[in-house]
């Protein structure tokens, strides 16, 4: 039975296209054949490849969740364009083992450079700071071009030279010939590892790679009105590139915790206030705790439950538009008693009896009755 192709990328069902795309690259790269020697990694690097090529089209990935391989088995498309990928002719090779047509066939020098990893990192938020944005100071680990040896991976005063096996090209070709004709077999250089160099001194620092690990702060500015989900591409602060190729991007996605005393709909912010069963009647001009700090608002006359007020300009400020802002809605709760002194209900009873109420113990009298001796 096959496998789950969001399974095979370790994605899950909702996740967006840009994630896949970032779960794919990191995998392609840890088991292309011409990196990965280890027995599985060429099947493993094809089952990636198809697991991609279904999901990073909206249409083949709808059929594929509503059918699932019955529903992309006739190819689903062909090959997608696999932008910085690595490239049409990259893919071509990663399917078909390095097979070209013909003995004169040419193939793309594999020694070039290579675009780093994106990188993903979850950031929480308060409240406040997602409504309105400001400065962030976050740590990232990340792989940097090592500064001995400037991305050579060799000792400094040595540089690599080129390989004598492939000279240079990274890839060495068999021909073969068949009852259909010639064909060239183009595989990864043994000696070089595809890289088309050799290094007789290895950089200490980064022990020949390239790059080493580092951790580092950054200061990144959280737009205001951001909400959950919301994600930030950080330009080249992802891993560096091979080869003094460019640095890939770091992903921020953000993640907003809750407040005790606001909620938020869209750029509008929710909250209640509770008053008494008076200041309801009678009206009232309170502070009412918003995202800004104290205002005063008026209650009118006559106000009834769950009531909701509007708070003009006192939300969210529209992601990429902060002059424009959404309101605050106050739902009014009214605090009815369940006590009274005997004050009260005398006074409340002639107030029944001037509305014209039904007194007596059957009526409000007898009510209120209840609500003293509780």
């Amino acid at each position: 039975m096959a496998r789950d192709y969001y399974e095979i990328l370790g994605v899950s069902r909702d996740t967006d296209k840009e994630e896949i795309k970032i779960a794919y690259r990191r995998l392609a790269r840890k088991y292309h054949p011409d990196i990965n020697k280890e027995p599985g990694a060429e099947e493993r690097f094809k089952e990636i490849n198809r697991a991609y090529e279904v999901l990073s089209e909206p249409e083949t990935r709808a059929r594929y969740d509503r059918f699932g391989e019955a529903g992309v088995a006739a190819g689903a498309g062909g090959f997608q364009d696999m932008g910085d990928m690595g490239g049409f002719a990259d893919i071509f090779e990663s399917f078909f083992s390095g097979f070209a047509g013909g003995t004169g066939s040419t193939t793309r020098r594999r020694s070039g450079p290579v675009r780093g990893d994106d990188l993903r990192l979850d950031l929480k938020l308060d409240f406040q700071e997602a409504v309105f944005g400001g400065e962030k100071e976050i740590r990232i680990s990340h792989l940097e071009t090592c500064e001995v040896c400037t991305g050579t991976g060799a000792k400094p005063g040595t540089r690599p030279r080129t390989c004598s096996t492939c000279t240079g090209s990274g890839q060495v070709r068999r021909a073969t010939r068949t009852p259909f004709g010639s064909f060239t077999q183009v595989s990864a250089c043994p000696t070089c590892n595809g890289t088309g160099q050799m290094i007789e001194e290895k950089c200490e620092t980064c022990d020949g790679n390239g790059v080493r690990q580092v951790t580092k702060k950054l200061k990144i500015t959280i737009p205001a009105g951001v909400d959950n989900g919301t994600r930030l591409r950080i330009s080249s602060e992802g891993d560096a590139g091979q080869r003094s190729g460019p640095a890939g991007d770091l992903y921020v996605y953000l993640f907003v915790n809750e407040d005790a005393e606001f909620q938020r709909d869209g750029i509008n912010v929710l909250s209640e206030i509770k008053i008494s069963y008076l200041q309801a009647i009678l009206g009232d001009r309170l502070e009412v705790n918003t995202v800004d700090g104290p205002v005063e608002h008026t209650i009118p006359p006559g106000t009834q439950p769950n009531t909701v007020m509007k708070l003009e300009n006192h939300g969210v400020p529209r992601l990429g538009n902060p002059v424009s802002r959404g309101d605050h809605l106050l739902t009014v709760l009214i605090d009815i008693p369940t006590r009274l002194t005997s004050e009260e209900r005398k006074l409340l009873l002639k107030l029944a009896k001037i509305k014209g109420e039904r007194a007596g113990k059957g009526g409000i009298e007898g009510f209120l009755g209840n609500l003293f001796h509780k």
